[in-house]
């Protein structure tokens, strides 16, 4: 298949604000041999895309610069180690940047086929946050059948995800969110909805549980929550850290019950993992939840679509945290 030597793409005037985010033309990247050349039809915004438009999330060496870390399109053109996609194969991937563009190269490791009956707006919507649930929870968070979860950030893209593959692998979730709205989002998905603004997560916790806690907790907040997290655990209970939304240093903890309770506290980012690493994401993935995709289940659910353009708006409403679920560029 052909494509153009140029396109579009956002790039930044600078580190900033929304506003430094401008349309502006450039090369059409080549894929390397293990990688796949993708036509963007669409593609997701998330927390590290914000972050790496402020200027304290660069990309790792050797990433495209363009920020954007999933896409969904069609594959234009093919490294020549690549054996399991051909051009005019309808796919999404987790990218290790350059996802704001009309074309993205993706390794094929990290490139899936959009689930059955997906368009491109959804298919687009489920790698980044399928990959780092995945990870997380049942990778390191060794989320079973029969266990429990407290899944804080309930109406994130994370959060939606988590929910929702919580209850479809057996486990209990209750999730955080700061309305009632959000409350009511979060149980509409599975959970039981906890609102942190008007009750103390660990105290209600405790009481929804009969004091036991839980066995694993997704937490994306940080220092300010690491204390009740910490209360929140049941015995021989994982936290696992993806985020630090309001701090990374804890001061003045007493690390005892992390040893009395038999606790593990861990936790990852996903950029920096090798290629071979998200592929084996990418692997279990397909196993083990692309069949519920297929079947129409635990599906992403798409707050609002904006065309590529205007990516300085999809970050303001990033920013407002009134989003319950995606946040989505088209490109056309």
């Amino acid at each position: 298949m052909t494509h153009p030597a140029t396109m579009t793409h956002i790039t930044t005037t600078g580190p900033g604000g929304p506003d430094v985010l401008v349309p502006t033309a450039g090369p059409v990247p080549s894929p390397r041999a293990d990688e796949v050349l993708i036509r963007v039809a669409a593609a997701g915004v998330n927390r590290p895309d914000v972050a790496q438009r402020a200027g304290y999330y660069p990309p790792p060496p050797g990433a495209s610069p363009i920020i954007g870390l999933e896409v969904a399109g069609e594959v234009v053109a093919i490294g020549a180690a690549v054996t399991g996609y051909k051009p005019g194969d309808k796919v999404c991937a987790l990218t290790n940047g350059g996802g704001y563009a009309e074309y993205c190269t993706a390794p094929e490791a990290q490139t899936l086929p959009w689930p059955k009956g997906y368009d491109a707006v959804r298919a687009a919507a489920v790698p980044e946050t399928y990959f780092t649930v995945w990870a997380n929870l049942f990778m390191m968070g060794r989320l079973a059948a029969g266990e429990s979860a407290l899944i804080h950030g309930g109406t994130s893209g994370i959060g939606v995800t988590a929910i929702q593959l919580a209850r479809a692998f057996g486990a209990t979730a209750y999730a955080t969110a700061g309305s009632a709205d959000k409350v009511a989002a979060c149980e509409q998905l599975g959970a039981i909805g906890i609102n942190y603004r008007t009750q103390d997560f660990a105290d209600e916790l405790k009481r929804l549980t009969d004091g036991r806690g839980v066995d694993v907790i997704l937490d994306m907040v940080g220092a300010a929550y690491f204390p009740r997290n910490i209360r929140s655990l049941a015995i021989d209970g994982r936290l696992v850290q993806i985020a630090f939304l309001q701090g990374s240093k804890v001061e003045n903890f007493d690390l005892t019950p992390i040893m009395t309770r038999r606790l593990t506290v861990t936790g990852s980012t996903m950029r920096p993992r090798s290629t071979a690493q998200k592929g084996q994401i990418a692997a279990e993935l397909r196993a083990k939840v692309w069949p519920l995709l297929d079947a129409g289940k635990a599906g992403p659910v798409i707050y609002k679509v904006f065309p590529l353009a205007e990516a300085a708006a999809a970050h303001a409403l990033m920013e407002s945290s009134e989003h319950i679920g995606k946040i989505m560029l088209t490109v056309a």
